[in-house]
């Protein structure tokens, strides 16, 4: 073509394609322009590449900007890439700005301090401080190191890293730092917990506005210094300063840490008065500080105050609601928002799964599991995983327990320590210490939280020697540890290795607590040592609590012994006048020894008091359902089938010469009336119901409430054998692994 033809051609074409890459043009428009660059031969022509790339990147139509980058690699300017990675960073697509940033690098394109600020931002999303780091060494290599964006940025990013060594390099570097800049790294020192720091760059500041003062103020209640804080919002005030909603929320977050209730309430009268009480920061706080505090009618009060509450104020409400132990409350209350079309988030469901969690509801939050996903849509966090779990280790829902674990992976979040700690004490709950092994294994850090669940669950099985292969490899035990390590040893009747244990925690700098020498009273009193455990009672250097007392009495129980257990629930009824079990113990002993005249005075007195025996009750899950009995419950629709089963296993268990240890049937009634008494216990019916309701062979899990009887024992290791399964049962003490007839327990619990 002659260079006259081809004037003519730059003329015609060129502005026609122009017209179609305009800030205004539409989708179709740029992608018209595109086929003409092709079908021209102007793909070579940067100008145009740019301008193209940069369309598509508005109308966030990525692929096809990404495929213009890969095949015009020639025309590709740092215009190009920055447009793309400008688009790609307002849509929170992280990992695609480095991708492109890298990509840009390889083609030997150079960022400028445009790109830079950028890339650092998407390095402190993602929490990639390398890359951070990495970017910043590019900055200096390019000449872009000290350009104020660039330096802004890369303070912002040590801060949020916690890496204040090399975030005051960087103000260092800067001519005259802004008082934004200043004020970041005040309250990242405050963040972080570094008084001092933090005073002496604010002392020396200039120009103080309220964004310095509230960094230090939610800096130091961030930190756990809340007297700092309070500290912090006086001066504040008495310079007059005026207070916005961030200070009140920060100051109240501080008052409630330090149970200030006092000062709670001036805050609360003073929010009133420069009109932020009804704030959604403020009212936040407020319901926090006063749930803190324990004043749950005043939470309330605050929440019904509001014309129109937000999710954060109703996340605050069921969190202080559970917090006070009012879990029926707080379900009832979260029920009623979700009915009425509140937009909880997955704070919400949360917070609430972990209130069931930790008030017996395990059942309604696996419930609330399965709702937050199938009818809410919302995806669990890695902090919901960890909330979840212990509801499944409650009742041995192993299954839910599983999935969750499941959901874990195939979402790729990291098992970290608070997630891989849940998932040991969940599998060991559920009988699985080998899957709880496995996960300690395989996690790449372990806290002493890890450590301490591991012994716990090897405990909880009766394996004392592989607790303390566990307790040997781990470095600086805390009292958690040793009371771990004590249980394993009483669980066992290792009373020589339990007491080397107990006299060696000074030498690891911990304190003996209440909680070891309930652990000592109970591995001397199992083994029939009950003068030695009333020994200890006596020469502890602090009054015993109900836990050391209720060691003693439960051994009282096991051995028979009348006139200590006497002693025991004398002090039991002191301290703890409306707790059933303690009566319920006594009772036991009387009755175990035929002294049915003191079984009727103990029952007289818990009448005279108000109080009932805490029933029986187990649970089993089934094909992901988990069914709840409670002792001589009829309700349940199946229940002829249950005694029919019943009546078969007593039958086969008569016949191979086992009988009915009535003894455990505490009342003076006729041997037969025992017997039948017998076949209502909830662990029995459980079992019963998982032999019906499960294919031969299969495992049966069985959570007991209450310590699993000497009958119930002997007729599950009879069913082991004679169903060929294997069963295991969880009751208040420990896990019975019954097989083939034996017991983990060797009959010792």
């Amino acid at each position: 073509m002659s260079s006259q033809a081809l004037l003519r051609f730059d003329s015609v074409y060129r502005p026609a394609i122009l017209t179609f890459l305009s800030s205004s043009s539409s989708l179709i428009q740029a992608r018209t322009a595109h086929a003409h660059i092709l079908k021209t031969g102007l793909s070579s022509e940067t100008h145009l590449i740019t301008k193209l790339v940069s369309c598509y990147s508005n109308h966030r139509s990525f692929s096809d900007a990404e495929s213009i980058l890969d095949s015009t690699p020639q025309s590709c300017s740092l215009f190009s890439f920055s447009s793309l990675i400008y688009a790609c960073s307002k849509l929170n697509h992280l990992s695609q700005v480095l991708q492109l940033f890298s990509r840009m690098l390889n083609r030997g394109i150079l960022p400028d301090a445009h790109v830079l600020p950028t890339a650092v931002k998407a390095c402190v999303g993602l929490s990639n401080i390398k890359a951070g780091e990495m970017i910043h060494g590019i900055a200096f290599h390019v000449g872009s190191a000290y350009n104020d964006f660039v330096q802004s940025s890369l303070l912002h990013m040590y801060i949020s890293f916690g890496n204040l060594q090399n975030a005051r390099k960087v103000l260092d570097e800067m001519p005259e730092p802004d008082s934004l800049s200043l004020s970041a790294l005040i309250a990242g020192y405050a963040r972080e917990g570094f008084v001092n720091d933090a005073k002496e760059m604010f002392d020396e500041m200039s120009e103080i506005n309220t964004v310095t003062w509230n960094g230090m103020i939610s800096g130091f209640n961030q930190s756990g210094h809340c007297f700092e804080s309070v500290l912090m919002f006086h001066k504040m005030h008495s310079l007059g300063y005026m207070a916005d909603g961030t200070s009140i929320s920060s100051v109240l977050s501080s008052l409630g840490d330090l149970l200030d209730l006092n000062m709670g309430i001036q805050i609360h009268a003073f929010s009133f008065k420069i009109g932020l009480v009804s704030s959604v920061c403020v009212v936040s706080a407020l319901i926090d500080m006063y749930g803190k505090s324990g004043q749950t009618s005043e939470i309330s009060r605050v929440f019904d105050e509001l014309d129109k509450p937000d999710v954060g104020s109703c996340n605050a409400l069921i969190a202080g609601l559970s917090r006070n132990g009012l879990a029926d409350e707080a379900l009832t209350i979260f029920r009623r928002l979700n009915r009425e079309r509140m937009d909880l988030n997955v704070v919400s469901w949360t917070t609430m799964i972990s209130c069931c969690t930790q008030h017996g509801k395990d059942m309604e939050a696996l419930d609330l599991f399965r709702e937050m996903q199938q009818l809410a849509m919302l995806k669990p966090n890695s902090i919901t995983i960890p909330c979840l779990l212990p509801a499944c280790g409650n009742i041995a829902a192993l299954m839910h327990g599983k999935s969750a674990h499941g959901f874990t992976l195939r979402k790729g979040i990291p098992i970290d320590v608070y997630i891989g700690s849940s998932l040991i004490d969940m599998y060991a709950k559920c009988g699985k210490i080998e899957s709880s092994l496995s996960i300690f294994n395989k996690m790449p850090t372990r806290n002493i939280v890890c450590w301490n669940a591991m012994i716990n669950g090897y405990a909880m099985h009766g394996k004392a020697k592989e607790a303390m292969e566990i307790f040997e490899k781990m470095q600086n035990p805390d009292f958690i540890t040793f009371t771990c390590i004590l249980s394993a040893c009483s669980q066992n009747g290792l009373t020589e290795e339990g007491k080397k244990y107990f006299d060696s925690m000074l030498e690891h700098g911990v304190e003996p607590r209440m909680e070891h020498y309930a652990c000592m009273v109970n591995l001397l009193g199992r083994v029939g040592k009950l003068d030695q455990a009333f020994d200890l009672i006596k020469k502890m250097p602090f009054t015993p609590d109900s836990c050391v007392w209720g060691a003693l009495l439960s051994s009282c129980r096991v051995h028979k012994n009348v006139s200590l257990g006497e002693i025991a629930a004398k002090r039991l009824f002191e301290l703890e006048p409306t707790n059933p079990g303690n009566y319920v113990l006594l009772s036991n002993i009387y009755a175990s020894k035929g002294k049915f005249d003191e079984v009727d005075r103990i029952r007289d007195m818990m009448r005279s008091i108000g109080i009932r025996k805490k029933p029986g009750c187990s649970w089993i899950e089934i094909q992901r359902k988990v069914y709840m009995l409670l002792a001589g419950d009829k309700s349940y629709s199946e229940m002829d089938s249950v005694k029919k089963k019943m009546e078969e296993i007593g039958a086969e268990m008569k016949r191979s010469g086992y009988s009915p240890i009535v003894e455990f049937v505490l009342q003076d009634v006729e041997e037969q009336e025992k017997e039948d008494a017998l076949c209502g216990h909830s662990e029995k019916l459980a079992v019963v119901i998982g032999l019906l309701k499960t294919e031969k062979g299969c495992s049966l899990r069985v959570i007991k409430n209450l310590r699993i009887c000497g009958d119930c024992h002997q007729v599950i290791k009879f069913v082991s054998k004679f169903e060929n399964r294997e069963i295991f049962v969880r009751d208040t003490n420990r896990f019975h692994h019954f097989k083939d007839g034996v017991c983990s327990c060797g009959d010792y619990w």
